[in-house]
């Protein structure tokens, strides 16, 4: 099944997860297409089923109805296309940075690459991410924003079509989950890659964002509004604070989760 209308298609996807006799219908008729080199960022309150579209595309979950599209064919499994980095880096605790990365480049390439080639894209993928110097260094030795840096160069390191992002700076600190965002901004810049992430946060959305997709509440979220911004590339934090498009930008998205879609009321 192939469809050619987009490099990354979302085409009808509903998602419901059942337990028992009980139905939790958590996506209904999302529908989204992203171009080759775009970065669209997906934002939504909690329950909104964010992080369950970004594992459907990924191919973690399967769809209750609707097809996932990539190069127009259909996505039914995970893949080395589509690399995720999570909010949690997910290390092996016992293996080195370089050796980290290399896991994930031998399981690609094994097979195509001499171990010197193997060698030279494990360290061109960490310089990507400015951690070379870590090399031999072990996760328990190295920051959690340095942690973060070796996740998106073993996600890079397999050369995926599509970069998933789900919360990747949700759990560093303000300065050092600024500095990731411009190194995340430099390496989109630099390798026009395709970027999929979700975000819980408006003003990191509309700094990294070719496109922000706004879901509504759950259960039964979908598409409620896409806002495309029109703020040119390279981008500099600094010159966006006053800039009239950024300030637009930012104040949309809140006044429509804000506003129009508010955080669903939680019992007490």
């Amino acid at each position: 099944m192939t469809i050619q209308d987009s490099f990354l298609r979302i085409d009808h996807l509903d998602k419901s997860f059942r337990r028992g006799d009980a139905v939790s219908e958590v996506l209904r008729d999302v529908n989204l297409d992203i171009a080759r080199g775009e970065f669209v960022s997906i934002i939504g309150h909690s329950g909104c089923g964010k992080s369950t579209l970004l594992n459907v595309v990924a191919g973690l979950t399967e769809t209750t109805k609707g097809v996932v599209f990539l190069e127009g064919f259909a996505v039914e499994e995970p893949g080395p296309d589509r690399a995720v980095v999570f909010q949690n880096h997910s290390l092996l605790p016992w293996l080195t940075v370089y050796d980290n990365v290399r896991l994930a480049v031998d399981k690609v390439f094994g097979g195509a690459r001499t171990k010197a080639k193997r060698d030279e894209w494990t360290m061109h993928n960490l310089e990507l991410v400015h951690m070379a110097h870590a090399r031999d260094k072990r996760p328990g030795e190295i920051s959690g924003g340095m942690k973060q840096r070796v996740g998106i160069a073993r996600a890079l390191a397999m050369q995926p079509k599509v970069l998933l992002l789900d919360e990747p700076f949700g759990a560093l600190d303000a300065l050092t989950r600024a500095h990731l965002q411009d190194s995340v901004m430099e390496i989109h810049a630099r390798l026009g890659n395709t970027v999929l992430m979700v975000t819980h946060d408006v003003d990191e959305a509309v700094l990294l964002s070719d496109r922000i997709v706004m879901m509504t509440n759950g259960p039964a979220a979908t598409i409620g509004e896409v806002l495309t911004v029109d703020l040119p590339r390279p981008r500099k934090r600094l010159e966006l604070v006053a800039h009239p498009t950024y300030l637009a930008a930012r104040a949309a998205v809140l006044e429509f989760l804000y506003a129009r879609h508010k955080a669903p009321t939680i019992a007490a």
